[in-house]
């Protein structure tokens, strides 16, 4: 008898207690986890300032987690559930990850890169294809960095 997959909340869920994370360490409150065959593989939450790495973005921590664990850089068949929409950094690194599809929580309306902006993965310049979907528990991701912000803007 199969096991039927947590569904993309479920997945989102996960990503947000990463995003708590990041808060708890004064980093903006992202989180991702890669998913593949109903598990984790890898996970990760924002610590640009505490690592003193412009790259250490959720997305991309989470994906060196998972390609360490799978001891594979390539993750075909694996998908990546991320609080925000992600960047251009990251959807390159998604790209060369072989990530097959992403699932964002709010649209990030300054760099988001697959519905905000320039929309990066429809251009024909990419040996790889991704599929991406946006809005899973949008409200909740967006409040969570709302409230991060307006805190940070209080006297």
């Amino acid at each position: 008898m199969s096991k039927e997959l947590p569904d993309d909340e479920y997945w989102m869920q996960q990503a947000l207690l990463l995003a708590q994370k990041a808060e708890a360490q004064g980093e903006v409150p992202v989180g991702a986890v890669v998913v593949r065959q109903g598990r984790i593989i890898g996970e990760g939450w924002n610590q640009v300032i505490s690592l003193n790495d412009p790259s250490a973005h959720a997305e991309v921590l989470a994906l060196r987690a998972a390609a360490k664990n799978e001891n594979n850089y390539r993750l075909p068949g694996s998908e990546l559930f991320v609080t925000i929409e992600p960047c251009t950094m990251c959807f390159g690194t998604l790209v060369h990850a072989r990530i097959q599809r992403v699932v964002y929580g709010a649209k990030e309306p300054r760099a988001g890169m697959l519905d905000s902006n320039v929309q990066i993965s429809e251009l024909d310049i990419y040996n790889h294809k991704l599929q991406w979907q946006g809005g899973i528990l949008e409200q909740a991701c967006s409040d969570v960095i709302s409230q991060f912000f307006r805190k940070k803007r209080e006297p």
